[in-house]
């Protein structure tokens, strides 16, 4: 990478990192990224309100090649006491997004001083932490009949600057999944004339062992509880209404499917059981990311004609990533670059991306171009 685009792309970075913004309201950070492609490169800016893309025209017989970047934060906030550390209370780029941003950035630079052979599209997707960023913005792919499309993840556990790869599923699809239940109220000296859901819920949460028995599935399922509420802070009253939330994964979409239709079955027999109504509401729902062989293929070529380490991953990791949208409809492949394997993890209070990551993403997003 240039040494002049690197430094414009880190400074963008810590930019970003300073105004840090959650899913669905990456207001500035959008502007911000737009203003700087506008500056710095002579693409066409494509707005699409949430989410935007720039293009590089090549021709019209030439293939359209996609590269994706996600550009929102995490409600965490910021521990380091960084030069560019955060200055929205209760946020902060915990995820490393602002780094995945900055690299396309610091790309399209490349590609916009340098040219290249096939049209490129470099995708900026708000609301990857929540899983509909991709599913708004996948109407892209049809939309530009993308030939091909490319995204990367910093991780631990991954030796520095090396390349983590793949085949087939290498993100875990997931849904979080809230289950209301309301009986009727009652005075707390007789809870036998109301109807209390603590223990359908409490019933419930202890089914979930047996439910996610690995005897069931043909991977690996988890379901995690997040949330018990039943009733409120008054000592005279019996509760009627209560929410349990959980975050349910499987290695395989079907898995996720089948156990998000027993803990449903479960919970209905025992809201039929004690009289309660129930809903459910699905929230923050992922695909499963699944690589395509060959353009998977490319992502080694790239890595080992750059001299990069190869890691081939043995397991799909466990935590989600929307990208799986676009790789339902086109080829692609989504890989990891190494923040090294005694580095802080994603969302942990030491974490911060490590700027060497842009170039590194810059010079592989370059050579799958060229491998084309």
């Amino acid at each position: 990478m240039d040494q002049a685009n690197y430094d414009l792309a880190v400074k963008l970075r810590h930019e970003l990192h300073e105004h840090p913004e959650l899913a669905n309201q990456e207001v500035w950070t959008k502007a911000h990224l737009i203003e700087f492609l506008r500056q710095h490169t002579g693409l066409e800016i494509i707005d699409r309100g949430r989410w935007f893309y720039a293009l590089y025209r090549a021709g019209a017989d030439r293939k359209n090649i996609a590269f994706r970047a996600d550009i929102d934060a995490i409600p965490q906030p910021e521990y380091l006491d960084l030069p560019y550390a955060s200055k929205i209370p209760g946020v902060s780029h915990k995820c490393g997004h602002e780094g995945h941003a900055a690299s396309l950035a610091g790309f399209a630079l490349e590609i916009d001083q340098q040219g290249a052979d096939h049209n490129v599209f470099f995708l900026f997707q708000h609301a990857e932490e929540t899983g509909d960023g991709a599913a708004e913005a996948s109407v892209f792919i049809k939309e530009n009949k993308i030939d091909e499309i490319f995204g990367y993840h910093n991780m631990n556990d991954v030796a520095f600057k090396a390349i983590g790869v793949r085949d087939g599923i290498i993100f875990s699809p997931s849904s979080g999944l809230v289950i209301h239940m309301e009986g009727a109220p009652s005075h707390a000296s007789m809870p036998e004339t109301g109807r209390n859901p603590a223990f359908a819920i409490a019933q419930l949460v202890n089914s979930l062992a047996d439910l996610t028995g690995p005897d069931r599935y043909r991977g690996r399922v988890l379901c995690s509880v997040i949330q018990i509420a039943v009733g409120e802070r008054a000592f005279g009253s019996n509760a009627s209404k209560g929410d349990l939330l959980l975050t349910v994964r499987a290695t395989y979409e079907d898995d996720l499917n089948s156990l998000l239709r027993k803990i449903e079955d479960r919970a209905r027999q025992l809201a039929d059981r004690d009289g309660l109504d129930l809903t459910f509401e699905y929230v923050d729902a992922f695909p499963e990311t699944r690589n395509h062989s060959e353009s998977n293929d490319k992502v080694r070529r790239a890595a080992e004609n750059l001299s990069f380490d190869l890691v081939e991953l043995k397991d799909p990791i466990r935590s989600s990533e929307d990208f799986g949208y676009y790789t339902k409809l086109t080829p692609g492949a989504f890989f990891l670059i190494g923040n090294g394997e005694d580095y802080p993890a994603v969302h942990t209070k030491e974490y911060d991306f490590r700027d060497e990551l842009i170039a590194v993403a810059s010079d592989m997003f370059r050579e799958l171009l060229q491998l084309q």
